[in-house]
């Protein structure tokens, strides 16, 4: 219930915003390839005070609002002057790339983070927990997009071991490729391609990694804290006198104890890497959703696109943060009742 609640009050939001313009400003968004700005002016009025009626842009917002999302949930999100097309198809053709890397960001991200975190706080002050601080402070301190430029001028300019960009999808599906997933390290494997699976992983290393180094950072330093207060409480200290190993003190005590915090910074991770995979699109040149929103602003905004793109966000992490509770919850007794 949670999620229908949340998703309506964003996008209630979001057309708050865009009913700021006015409704012949606001025509604009509806006016599809047929209608264009250079036909003769009283035409193209015409034209625009058809489409205000027709969507009813004079009425009160609750109306216009229930409306626009009507048509959202009917499929028409409206059309992109900026790209010639329905917004919802080039949602569709961009989505998988950015849902990809944000995916393998998030499956490297949380067991790397974790593991590191829980090794440095039950070793605090120790050569590992040394190391671990300074790498975490680096990484912490590299803006993601300036730490992609460097790892380009290295590993793609330097010395070549990891291409740019994406593999061609649409040379792909001409062959006889079928994208089932989007997800090319996914469809390689579905079509039997495991060259393609392989290519696509290899141009996926450098931005997950750009991407998720803050993060790791992040949660890893919340873990390390925990597991250093968890490990002084009484029970872990009567645990170890008793002769406990302590491979199994920390897997069946702290560990699990220290967990909820994490989790809880992981949720806000996840949602900064959905929001934050643009601009990783964007370095590594992987024309996903980024391309869509930069190019819908040079010149007019596109403010289709632009709502689009801003609905398809929320989708993107409300599912993520809503499995994330879910773990919350099976770790911690007490969140579940």
């Amino acid at each position: 219930m949670a999620i229908p609640i949340t998703l309506l009050i964003i996008t209630a939001a979001l057309y708050g915003i865009v009913m700021v313009a006015s409704p012949e400003e606001r025509a604009e968004l509806y006016r599809g390839p047929n209608i264009r700005s250079n036909m003769p002016a009283e035409t193209y009025q015409a034209k625009m005070n058809q489409i205000i009626e027709e969507h009813g842009l004079n009425d009160p917002y609750p109306q216009q609002y229930l409306h626009w999302a009507g048509s959202l949930l009917r499929g028409d999100w409206g059309y992109s002057p900026t790209f010639n097309d329905d917004v919802l198809t080039l949602l569709k053709k961009r989505t998988p790339v950015s849902a990809e890397l944000a995916f393998y960001s998030l499956i490297m991200l949380f067991p790397v983070a974790l593991l590191s975190g829980l090794l440095a706080g039950w070793n605090a002050g120790g050569r590992f927990d040394s190391g671990y601080r300074f790498l975490a402070f680096v990484g912490t301190s590299i803006p993601p997009f300036i730490l992609g430029l460097f790892l380009l001028s290295i590993f793609y300019v330097g010395l070549h071991w990891f291409p740019a960009g994406r593999s061609g999808i649409y040379g792909l599906q001409a062959s006889g490729f079928v994208p089932y997933t989007g997800f090319l390290t996914f469809d390689g494997l579905l079509n039997g391609r495991l060259d393609v699976t392989l290519d696509a992983a290899r141009r996926l290393i450098l931005p997950v990694f750009t991407l998720s180094v803050l993060h790791w950072a992040t949660i890893s330093r919340v873990t390390r804290v925990s597991v250093i207060e968890e490990k002084e409480k009484d029970y872990v200290v009567s645990a170890r006198a008793r002769g406990l190993r302590s491979r199994t003190v920390v897997g069946r005590h702290t560990f699990r104890n220290a967990l909820l915090p994490s989790l809880t910074s992981g949720i806000l991770s996840a949602a900064a890497i959905i929001t934050g995979v643009y601009v990783v699109e964007t370095v590594f040149n992987l024309k996903g959703l980024s391309e869509l929103v930069t190019r819908g602003f040079y010149g007019a905004p596109d403010a289709t696109l632009t709502m689009g793109f801003a609905v398809v966000s929320v989708l993107l992490v409300i599912p993520i943060m809503f499995i994330l509770d879910l773990l919350k919850g099976l770790v911690d007794p007490r969140i579940r009742e």
